[in-house]
This record gives structure tokens, sequence and C-alpha cells, in this order.
């Protein structure tokens, strides 16, 4: 390379420069990944058929800092370890699952006090995983892993002079129903010239018998936000489907991601996501009677004027 002859000015080549860096003069934060684990499936209903609900995978902290708090997995990077090695390695260590697809979602830094020991920089990354092909169990600092279902419910929505204000509640239940966390979440929808950027911000609610670790409740929320607008451009959802399935099985998986308060539409869903699927000569009985099952049409890409 050419640039390794170039002197700077002080006179010194690359490799003169290298050899008299310290990286120690330098204050270096650390870096930590973490894996937001998501999944659909049944929640029980009584005298009704099993409800839908999204739901994501935590661990319960077996050490400080927030010991025996819930936490999304995850641990501090190798110096020599690519940011997927180390999110692929905390979440085997953690929770005994490997070799799942995931994406990054965000990096998180920009509370400088997020971690108590440290500055800690936090690359998260988000993946929808099928339940039923994973038995999570805790290991190295994790004492407890288990299956939440997760919540965003409207509560109110107001103007605040310019600005409008929409509140939720964002709620996690454990699978076993003992452990019921909940926070307020305030969003802002704040004028950046001609954008509007939403800023939320979080308060513990007074019934909330536990707390998530950090600023966890955040990554969870982000998260959430990715995968209800990744759905209407992705086919993300139908990694959740089996082959074979019926368009009332896709639409109760959309409902259940998107956490509406009415159902969607059924004549607009088929409509939106015909060129996605592809009928086959297979038949589930639903309800007492056959319907038509469809599979995932994999030369399906997304298009703006579709």
């Amino acid at each position: 390379m050419r640039s390794i002859n170039i002197k700077n000015k002080d006179g010194l080549t690359q490799k003169e420069f290298l050899e008299s860096y310290k990286p120690g003069n330098y204050d270096r934060p650390s870096n930590t990944v973490d894996m937001l684990l998501f999944t659909v499936d049944d929640v029980p209903v009584e005298g009704k058929d099993p409800d839908k609900a999204l739901k994501i995978l935590l661990i319960k902290r077996g050490d400080h800092p927030y010991m025996d708090c819930y936490a999304i997995p995850g641990g501090f990077v190798n110096i020599d370890e690519a940011l997927s090695t180390a999110c692929l390695r905390e979440l085997k260590e953690e929770t005994n699952i490997e070799s799942v697809y995931f994406e990054q979602l965000k990096t998180f830094g920009d509370l400088v006090k997020r971690d108590p020991r440290m500055r800690v920089i936090s690359i998260a990354f988000l993946a929808l995983v099928d339940k039923t092909n994973i038995r999570p169990i805790a290991g190295d600092d994790a004492s407890y892993a288990q299956w939440f279902t997760v919540r965003k419910d409207f509560v109110s929505t107001s103007n605040v002079g310019i600005e409008r204000v929409d509140v939720y509640n964002l709620t996690l239940n454990s699978d076993d129903g003992e452990v019921k966390i909940g926070y307020k979440v305030t969003e802002r929808f704040v004028k950046k010239g001609i954008i509007s950027i939403k800023v939320p911000t979080y308060e513990l609610l007074k019934w909330s018998g536990d707390e998530l670790a950090f600023d966890h409740i955040d990554e969870v929320y982000c998260a959430i936000e990715r995968l209800k607008n990744k759905i209407e451009y992705t086919p993300i959802a139908f990694s959740l489907l089996p082959k074979y399935f019926t368009l009332r099985e896709a639409q109760r998986l959309y409902e259940a991601i998107l956490n509406l308060e009415k159902p969607l539409s059924r004549a607009n869903f088929r409509r939106k996501i015909k060129k996605m699927v592809i009928e086959t000569d297979k038949e589930k009985t639903t309800a007492g009677r056959p319907a038509t099952c469809y599979m995932f049409n994999e030369d399906w890409e997304h298009s703006f004027l579709d």
C-alpha cells in the first residue's frame, strides 16, 4: 500500500508510528453483544382456542450487577473475536442455544452510565426462532432462562405544544407465571426539520414486581418496533410457520407480532401476502372443515410497487 510509506507531520512512516503508538494512553469502552430472541407461541384462553402471542427469551442474572434481575442474553466481546462470533458464543454459554439466524439491531451507548461497572457499549442482535426446536438451559453467569410474553398496549395520546405524546404499557410475563414486569413507555415525536423523531422514555409501573437489568427495556422496545416494521417488507414472519400452513395461521402470526387491538381485515391481509405465498393441493382440518394449505414463495421479491 502506498500509504505505509507516507510520512505524517512528525516525520513518521506508518510502521514507525505504530511502533511508538501506546493504546493505554487512551480510555477505551468495553463492548458487549446482546441477543434478542423472539418467538410466537400459544397462550391459553379459558373457554376458547389458544391465542398467539409474541415471546422473548430472558435470562435471570446469577451475579452482580443486577443479580436476580432478568436480562437479555449476552456478554463481553473478546479482543480477538468477531461480533457475530461473540453473540453466538454468549448465547450458547447462557442459554445452551446455538445455530440461529440473527441480524444486527442497533448499538446502545447513548446512556453513558448504563452499566455501573464501567463504560460499556452494546451491540444488539435480533432473531425470530421456532420455539419447538429450542430448549433453553441456563449456564455461565445466568441462573435461569425462560420465555416471556411481551406486549405493548396503547394507553393514551395527547399534544404538548407542537409535539405529539403517545403513552403505552410494555409488559413482560414469564411462562411460569411467577414474574411480571411492566413499564410505562412515553413516546415523544420531536420535529427535527421536516422529520419527526420518536423519542421513548421508560418508567417502571408501580405494580411491577421486577425490573429488567441495565437499560434492557430500551433494547426490548427497539426490537419490538423493528419487528413490526420488518414484517411489512420482509418475509421474516414466515420463518415461524411450518412448510405448509393455512392463511388463517399466517394471519394469526402477523397479528401476534403486530399486537393489534383489533384483528386484521381478512381480505386486506390476503391481498397483501398473495404474492408471498403459493397455493398447494394439501389441506388441514380447522373448525371441523378442511382449509387449503399454502407455502412460502421463495421467488418472492419485495417491490415498493406491490
